[in-house]
């Protein structure tokens, strides 16, 4: 997941603490991890567990705020333990240690679709001081955005807080019946940013809209490599949509939703034609701290569909989509965002939002119908299905 640095932040209250539970098999990364942990300021280390079952007998008992979860351990794993979180301990949240391999890696989209807060990965080698700087520099600002992610929900508690409506034509879905909009059902291809959440968002999100919807769908979601293929592969279980990890140079096609490959730049260019559009993967640097960028692919998809294109942001760190918004926006794209209440982290939503980018604020449950009115259906009837996979 991409990192943004959270600035000004103080995570707990007044003499409160953060406290984590630092739950993993092996000896070297439950050392790693709470060594890190102690660094940070407002968190306190109440405790270890070797293993799943280990860790669910010292909830109990220490009560912590925060579990960090290694996925693959013996007895019981970080799955298991995370579905006995949801009926014993709702409360208690989980960042994941994950493994780089595939079945880490969709051991990872398993557990973020349970509910953990986000991942990151293991350091596959180096020596103990710079294995514990990586863990650092990925942990620290997942702490800050796990605290105020709280924040936010105990203050809205049950009754969702609508987003702050800005300017002009900005209008906010209600939780149970969408506000009528005179939008033009125009766009030829759906581009959405996402972060923190995202996977879990995604996968509720994405299964909504039909298969036959006709046009395009380009996502960066903001992961490292592999992980990218993991997610890939998961949506594509669930959707209607044909699902896949974009290519070099692959042309755009209807009812194909094309995910950004971590630790790669993705954009829209013209194909040889000129009239066609295909996917270019390039190695630029990052933008916003972020490979994949959000931004990087927004001002290509501002370029080639002018007045055509539907801009989608979701839960993330950061504001990394926020320029390339305001190019869509200039070129005439409809703007959806969503809202402050169903976003595990609202980062990225926020700045649209409250500056009056967005044309459309919805929970999550309402994304796909607000997304699906933006598109013509015009090519419905010469759409073929998804093949099976």
């Amino acid at each position: 997941m991409a990192l943004m640095p959270q600035t000004d932040l103080k995570i707990t209250q007044p003499n409160e603490k953060l406290k984590v539970l630092v739950v993993d098999d092996t000896v070297v990364y439950r050392k790693i991890v709470s060594d890190v942990l102690m660094e940070l300021p407002d968190v306190e280390v109440v405790g270890t567990a070797y293993n799943g079952k280990a860790a669910m007998m010292r909830i109990k008992s220490l009560q912590p705020d925060l579990l960090t979860l290694d996925i693959e351990m013996p007895e019981m794993n970080g799955l298991e333990v995370l579905q006995q979180l949801q009926k014993e301990a709702p409360r208690v949240g989980a960042i994941m240690l994950s493994t780089l391999t595939q079945e880490g890696g969709a051991m990872t989209m398993r557990a973020l679709e349970l509910g953990a807060f986000d991942f990151i990965p293991k350091p596959q080698s180096g020596t103990m001081a710079e294995n514990k700087l990586a863990v650092k520099e990925a942990l620290a600002p997942m702490i800050k955005a796990f605290v105020r992610s709280r924040q936010i929900r105990e203050r809205l508690g049950v009754i969702p807080k609508a987003p702050p409506v800005a300017r002009s034509a900005q209008r906010t879905v209600s939780m149970t019946s969408p506000v009528s909009r005179s939008i033009l059902g125009n766009s030829a291809i759906i581009a959405i940013g996402v972060s923190t959440g995202g996977p879990g968002a995604l996968a509720k999100m994405l299964p909504q809209i039909p298969g036959n919807i006709g046009v395009p769908i380009v996502i960066v979601q903001h992961m490292p490599p592999l992980f990218t293929q993991s997610l890939a592969n998961s949506l594509n279980a669930k959707c209607a949509l044909e699902v896949h990890e974009a290519k070099q140079g692959e042309p755009l096609m209807p009812n194909v939703v094309y995910i950004a490959p971590g630790g790669k730049q993705m954009k829209i260019v013209a194909g040889a034609d000129g009239k066609a559009r295909v996917i270019k993967i390039t190695d630029d640097p990052p933008v916003n701290n972020c490979k994949p960028s959000v931004d990087y692919l927004f001002h290509s998809v501002a370029d080639h569909y002018v007045g055509r294109a539907t801009a989608v942001i979701m839960t993330g760190m950061g504001s990394d989509g926020t320029i390339g918004l305001k190019q869509l926006k200039n070129n005439g794209a409809t703007i959806i965002a969503q809202d402050e209440a169903s976003c595990v982290v609202f980062g990225m939503p926020k700045e649209p939002i409250e500056s009056g980018l967005a044309d459309v604020v919805a929970p999550l449950d309402l994304m796909a119908a607000e997304i699906v009115k933006t598109v013509s259906f015009r090519d419905r009837s010469a759409v073929k299905p998804k093949a099976d996979a």
